[in-house]
């Protein structure tokens, strides 16, 4: 593509900004628009010199673009879309742009699944990176759904080389594309972590979802691999028609990669990782949580098929940074540990809290959480959401964010999953904002504590309202 304006409406959205630091650096002029920005993706693009439009006005698209992404958060009615239809302005998808200029003549490996997609691409990623070293074809272009820590950014696009990583999301493209952006990528192998119902504002069922990855399975050409986790009948019968060669990956016996012996050690892992039978490694992970070597597992299987050194996996994996927001130590304060989790869905939280169970072992556990995805604003996952926050010892529940965008008989009563919580024995509380949270739950943390702030978006700015507010008692007491 010769050098173009390009504008991104939703451009704070993470593929979405994204994809605009990859336009910048291909020299085109990038401007964008969202509402309500919040990092990591704001601070990434003001870091990359790219102006955030707020809020979303008619005006933004003077001068007028030549080419207008639209994001898939987008729908009729938006002020700058009504302009890009009234005034015929090339309009397109943010995948279909990725397909299109990024990934021809490629090597594409695509991480897919309802959990674990993020973590999982940084692994995969890093692991390219360090085998560069030694070969410098490794040397991957990448497109994370968060800010890799190993890297700094959550995108990078090299000329020179083939491997293009990228997170397969199984959400919709946009207002005129329902399929999932993943069906634009044709994967020559991919990753699939988990297949569970999500989404719940554009899939009608489990069904409709598992028919999505089943037709990203069907992408994978002959030639290709599908490494796939074995203790899901979701994801066996997603892999079940595959044309590709299928590896599963798990504890499981009969599986090709499977882990044995694994332990939580001073908040990481260790486990060995065998491939058919043999030991492939001893693997270390500085991070805790089974979902954790899982992913590191998958990106292991993955990157050992592509002809990458033992050797590199295991310096990879043993140095890998995690990604921000996903149990991101946000502050620390008179020994109170605040964690940030990008939380989206019953089974995360769970894992989640599992995972710092095993990091914190023995501290108080309180779980703030904000219901902010389309999933967890909806009533379907009630009881599951009651049982995965039952793991802490303390629960807080904020009112469920926008509340009015959800039909009243789908809606969340987070009244009712605290008052279910109560009675299982886990004290929890409901409070409005953050600010009301944050003033009730300060004067009652303790040295120890860990506190898990659970969001998928800014949550009002809690997580810098409530360190601040512990310095504040600090300096009160002092």
């Amino acid at each position: 593509m010769q050098s173009k304006h390009v504008h991104l409406i939703g451009i704070c959205g993470t593929a979405m900004a994204s994809l605009a630091g990859m336009l910048r650096e291909q020299g085109h002029k990038v401007t964008g628009s969202d509402t309500a920005a919040y990092p990591p993706m704001s601070d990434q693009l003001r870091a990359m010199g790219i102006p955030i439009m707020e809020p979303y006005a008619a005006a933004n698209l003077e001068p007028r673009p030549d080419l207008v992404v639209v994001g898939n958060a987008i729908s009729r009615g938006n002020a700058e879309l009504e302009v890009v239809l009234d005034q015929r302005i090339p309009m397109t998808s943010m995948a279909q742009l990725i397909h299109d200029e990024f990934l021809v003549n490629r090597d594409r490996f695509v991480v897919c699944g309802t959990h674990g997609k993020t973590t999982t691409t940084s692994m995969l990623s890093w692991i390219f990176e360090v085998a560069a070293r030694k070969d410098a074809n490794f040397a991957p272009s990448f497109l994370i759904g968060g800010v890799a820590e190993n890297f700094g950014t959550s995108f990078r696009v090299r000329q020179e080389t083939k491997p293009f990583i990228l997170e397969g999301d199984e959400y919709d493209t946009a207002f005129f594309d329902k399929g999932p952006k993943f069906l634009h990528y044709f994967p020559d192998a991919a990753i699939l972590t988990h297949v569970e119902f999500d989404h719940a504002d554009i899939y009608a069922d489990l069904n409709a979802v598992k028919t999505a990855f089943k037709r990203m399975v069907n992408l994978i050409p002959k030639r290709g691999r599908l490494i796939a986790y074995d203790a899901s009948e979701n994801v066996t019968e997603c892999a079940a028609k595959a044309f590709c060669k299928v590896e599963r990956y798990g504890f499981a016996a009969e599986s090709k990669w499977r882990l044995k012996e694994l332990r939580h050690i001073n908040g990481g892992s260790e486990w060995a990782l065998h491939c058919d039978g043999e030991l492939f490694a001893n693997l270390t992970l500085p991070m805790a949580g089974e979902h954790n070597a899982l992913n590191a597992t998958a990106a292991a299987a993955l990157a050992a098929g592509q002809g990458i050194a033992v050797e590199s996996i295991i310096e990879a994996l043993a140095t890998f940074k995690s990604v921000k927001r996903r149990l991101e130590v946000r502050a620390e304060i008179d020994g109170i540990t605040i964690i940030d989790d990008f939380a989206h869905h019953p089974t995360a939280i769970r894992e989640t809290l599992r995972a710092l169970r095993a990091s914190y072992a023995g501290r108080r556990l309180v779980a703030v959480l904000e219901p902010r995805s389309n999933t967890l604003r909806r009533n379907v996952f009630e009881k599951e959401l009651i049982e995965s926050l039952a793991a802490a010892d303390e629960v807080v529940v904020a009112g469920v964010f926008n509340i009015g965008a959800i039909p009243e008989h789908e809606r969340l009563e987070p009244g009712h999953v605290v008052e279910a919580l109560n009675k299982r024995g886990t004290n929890a509380s409901l409070h409005a904002d953050a600010d009301e949270i944050v003033a009730s739950i300060t004067p009652t943390l303790r040295s120890g504590d860990v506190v898990a702030i659970l969001s998928n978006g800014g949550f009002g700015g809690i997580y810098e309202k409530l360190p601040a507010a512990l310095r504040a008692r600090t300096s009160a007491v002092s």
